[in-house]
């Protein structure tokens, strides 16, 4: 059976749990089901912030995501897959996005959900403002970021 992923980059807000059901409902071939999803904080190292605007490239964005979902679903044996990022103006509480991965053991969707976060958190191409009473600022990856993106890279 091959497996395609869903993948949808919108503005938006998306119902996580829907979203599992969806993927989920009625598979017998699924035993296990991983879900990640970001939350945008009401703070950053203790200052408020007011909201994050999510910036993208319509079409870069697609391709490099499908282009590491494919990836994941070459290395680990999964039954499905979920991607959804959100762009646009988020306040804290709302969702920014969701990984629901989805296979007949726990450890295959777990490694797969990680691996995806990973990629998101670092490489995808999307750009992140950040606003607060001091001002907009643009926030760059982290390097604990990058180091867990880095443990995936196949030598």
């Amino acid at each position: 059976m091959t497996v395609t992923a869903t993948i949808r980059i919108q503005e938006a807000d998306f119902d996580v749990a829907q979203e599992i059901a969806t993927l989920s409902k009625g598979r017998t071939d699924v035993g296990a089901v991983v879900s990640f999803s970001g939350i945008c904080r009401g703070s950053e190292q203790g200052e408020p912030i007011a909201a994050l605007t999510l910036e993208h490239y319509p079409g870069m964005a697609e391709a490099e995501i499908t282009r590491h979902a494919d990836e994941a679903l070459a290395r680990w044996p999964l039954q499905g897959l979920t991607i959804i990022h959100r762009f646009g103006r988020i306040a804290p509480g709302e969702n920014i996005v969701l990984v629901v991965t989805a296979s007949a053991h726990r450890r295959a969707a777990f490694e797969a959900a990680e691996f995806l976060m990973d990629y998101l958190k670092t490489n995808a191409p999307f750009w992140k403002r950040e606003e607060s009473a001091r001002g907009t600022n643009w926030i760059e990856a982290r390097d604990h970021d990058d180091a867990a993106a880095a443990r995936w890279t196949k030598s």
